[in-house]
């Protein structure tokens, strides 16, 4: 039992966010001052190709590298880190259980539990957060059930002990993104809106409702999408490939548009297969937005696409927009450029600012 001790007398611990992605580790810190919420820090360090493949951490010491440098470079001192994971590394479930206090479910989580996880429930991590009475019977509840495999966190926790940190809290990106948007959006409570993170190899979809998660999925597609199709219906190299994906836009290049085109449509495609299925089961009213985040948020009119496809709007999710800082330490448009890769990070940073 947590002595009152634990809420009184102590600060919160600080925390940095890191998010290790397919693609590149990003870092953000961030500090609480005079009621808002101040940037300390903010870097990205590309990862060499197949460090990770699909969502499995297969070259540690190459990792742990990135991220001491990263670190270092940006002189941080402190050691706690928040991280995330997604894909396949995380079994996320909404299960309608008898409705019963926080502490009586504690006790029962991983019995009430074992039916949905396809692993030993010895081999898990676990965690849940009651979300809602059940609206169809009240005796019920909705509760949100995490797991990840011990092994799996485990690896994480030592790619940070190896770069001389230690690994506090690990979350879910698709629930550092929401974070991230809440903290920098203002938003009807009301409103059902599709959180989408289109990330290099995983593309995160979590609808929510005034703060609560109604679906979430996550889809083993991202950027890296275009750099391939490029590769291949263009004859380029992987670095050619990925300099054409994001200059489509300034480019007359027809054929590499037309390739960058079809993509947005399968993406699009995906996202659109997420809402319709999560609106074919919903008891709750339709999706009224989309907010987008990733950096393929900057690909040549995936954004117009979706939101012509889909027939809904379409926003940018901004994690620095409510955040304070200072304009000799960050320059605005660099922040500009950069905001569509640091929703998951910024949310994790969130995470010392006072939940679980």
């Amino acid at each position: 039992m947590m002595g009152l001790d634990m809420f009184l007398f102590k600060k919160k611990k600080e925390v940095i966010g890191i998010d290790i992605g397919s693609s590149s580790v990003k870092v953000v810190q961030l500090k609480e001052h005079k009621g808002s919420l101040q940037l300390l820090n903010v870097g990205i360090l590309p990862l060499p190709p197949e460090a990770i493949v699909d969502n499995t951490l297969m070259d540690s010491s190459a990792i742990a590298t990135v991220i001491k440098i990263l670190v270092a470079s940006l002189g941080i001192k402190i050691k706690d880190v928040v991280c995330s994971i997604s894909g396949n590394s995380v079994i996320i479930r909404k299960i309608v259980l008898p409705a019963m206090a926080q502490e009586e479910l504690e006790d029962q989580i991983s019995w009430e539990a074992e039916q949905y996880i396809p692993f030993d429930i010895n081999d898990v991590n676990m965690d849940f957060q009651i979300l809602s009475p059940d609206s169809y019977d009240p005796s019920k509840m909705n509760v949100l059930l995490v797991a990840s495999k011990k092994d799996i966190i485990n690896d994480y926790v030592a790619v940070f002990s190896e770069s001389g940190l230690h690994l506090a809290v690990v979350d879910v990106d698709s629930f550092a993104v929401q974070n991230a948007f809440e903290a920098n959006h203002d938003y009807n409570f009301e409103d059902i809106l599709a959180l989408v993170n289109i990330g290099a190899s995983v593309m995160n979809i979590n609808i929510v409702k005034g703060g609560i998660t109604l679906f979430t999925r996550d889809v083993q597609m991202g950027g890296n999408l275009y750099t391939e199709e490029i590769q291949k219906q263009l004859g380029l190299s992987s670095e050619d490939a990925e300099i054409g994906k994001l200059l489509a836009g300034e480019s007359h290049n027809e054929a590499l548009r037309t390739v960058i085109i079809k993509v947005n449509e399968t993406i699009t495609q995906e996202i659109r297969r997420s809402l319709d299925f999560y609106n074919s089961t919903a008891s709750e009213d339709r999706i009224s937005g989309i907010f987008v985040s990733g950096g393929c948020t900057k690909v040549y009119k995936l954004i117009d696409t979706v939101s012509e496809k889909i027939g809904l709007p379409v926003g940018k999710l901004d994690p620095f927009a409510k955040l304070k800082y200072n304009e000799k330490d960050f320059d605005p448009a660099y922040l500009q450029a950069l905001g569509p890769l640091m929703a998951v990070p910024v949310g994790l940073a969130l995470r010392k600012v006072g939940d679980k």
